[in-house]
């Protein structure tokens, strides 16, 4: 409309008023040239457009714990080295399609060669690069076995963490690095900043001292005894630091509740409203070394308010050898999942998790097999596939029909909408 006025009043000044005044030109006579006084007129500014969403996907996978049988598996005799690629590949295909990957690393790397399993891990350094190299970004290293080669164990772990290009949240080295965002790491997840924040329960009865107290996050003022009294003033303070560094999105990874149960307790469902209520979005869970759900939470917020987050209360195992003569939980410990989010900032500068999906996984036994041969951590609707179509070297009838049942209790856990395997078949006509 602006457009059309400008036109017209531009005309005005060339034609005749309707009521007569000067005769027109004839049609071969040149119009009067305007005089440099007369206003020319301005096109109207073309609208801005309207700015795009930002959209990223954020990956999350569980445990990483090289029991002895993952270790002996990833030892290369031939070089003397490690060498964890096999057991991650499929894996590593997922990941690539992540713009950020986050995991929890239950191990230390204290240096060998003395490796260990349960009860007080220690793994080759190859883990964490073989980790990086497969799609990972970020490892929270705050859990029960943060302590298990002492101080030292943490601030090795930590080094070579950098070394391999992986960012950590959960230990640190000094009381400095502690300070230094209140412990918080920012990521950059394809465009979407979130701030990453890493607590653990306790250390399996291990104390700090009290000026070393930086060294792990714990979210229980007693830590070392009950295990049942979240220190509320510090992840009050730490979400407030948090949300003062005005990300777009905040994200707890916590490691939390009962070993081998498939539902949350009371304690990790009430720490978790908190959580969302002092600035989470995210709380990523872990510890009970099998799938839990996950679930949109609303709570009171810190303002006064409301807000609401997204709540996984655990992913399981992700690397492991942990097997048990009891079926139902041999395969419970064997069952894992990818979390795959959508995040997604509006063009008025909110985000938000918009889609949630998973893709499951199985860690394949093979005894009889040679080193570099006997784990394998599958995708299970891609292992089912290639069985099915006669291509697999890796699954048997037997490990098929176990792929079946984790299948089957994934969807029992996580719901069999959110399993981005699952190809729902059309309305017929559609």
């Amino acid at each position: 409309m602006r457009r059309m006025l400008a036109l017209a009043l531009g005309l005005s000044l060339l034609l005749p008023g309707c009521g007569g005044g000067e005769e027109a030109p004839e049609p071969d006579a040149q119009p009067p040239a305007l005089s440099a006084a007369q206003p020319q007129p301005e096109p109207a500014p073309e609208p801005e457009p309207d700015p795009e969403p930002v959209v990223a996907r954020l990956m999350v996978a569980g445990d990483v714990m090289s029991h002895m049988p993952i270790t002996n598996d990833a030892y290369v005799a031939e070089t003397g080295d490690y060498d964890y690629s096999h057991i991650l590949s499929d894996a590593t295909d997922q990941l690539a399609g992540a713009d950020y990957a986050v995991a929890n690393l239950e191990t230390v790397l204290a240096g060998g060669p003395d490796y260990s399993g349960y009860p007080a891990f220690n793994s080759p350094d190859a883990l964490a690069y073989d980790l990086r190299e497969a799609g990972f970004h970020l490892l929270s290293t705050a859990n029960n076995h943060s302590r298990d080669r002492g101080l030292e164990g943490i601030f090795r772990t930590l080094d070579v963490l950098d070394s391999a290009g992986l960012a950590h949240v959960g230990t640190h080295r000094s009381r400095e690095e502690r300070d230094q965002n209140s412990g918080v790491y920012v990521a950059d997840a394809g465009g979407i900043s979130v701030a990453f924040l890493s607590y653990t329960y306790g250390l399996n009865g291990f104390r700090l001292d009290s000026d070393k107290m930086y060294a792990a996050n714990l979210f229980n003022l007693d830590y070392y005894t009950t295990l049942a009294n979240p220190d509320y003033g510090l992840l009050s303070a730490d979400l407030a630091a948090a949300r003062a560094l005005e990300t777009d999105l905040i994200a707890v990874m916590i490691h939390w509740g009962v070993e081998y149960q498939n539902a949350p307790n009371r304690h990790q469902t009430e720490l978790a409203r908190f959580l969302v209520g002092q600035g989470a979005d995210l709380v990523l869970g872990g510890h009970p070394h099998v799938l839990q759900p996950y679930e949109r939470v609303t709570a009171p917020a810190w303002d006064g308010g409301e807000r609401e987050g997204l709540v996984i209360y655990s992913l399981g195992n992700f690397i492991s050898n942990q097997n048990f003569d009891d079926p139902k939980r041999d395969l419970a410990t064997r069952t894992t999942a990818i979390l795959d989010l959508e995040l997604t900032r509006g063009p008025d500068g909110s985000a938000a998790v918009t889609d949630v999906s998973y893709t499951p996984y199985y860690m394949v036994h093979r005894n009889s097999q040679p080193a570099g041969q006997r784990r394998f951590l599958v995708d299970i609707h891609r292992a089912m596939a290639a069985y099915e179509a006669g291509e697999s070297q890796i699954i048997t009838k037997t490990t098929y029909n176990q792929l079946q049942k984790a299948l089957e209790h994934a969807h029992a856990i996580l719901g069999p909408e959110g399993d981005r395997g699952c190809v729902t078949q059309p309305a017929p006509g559609a």
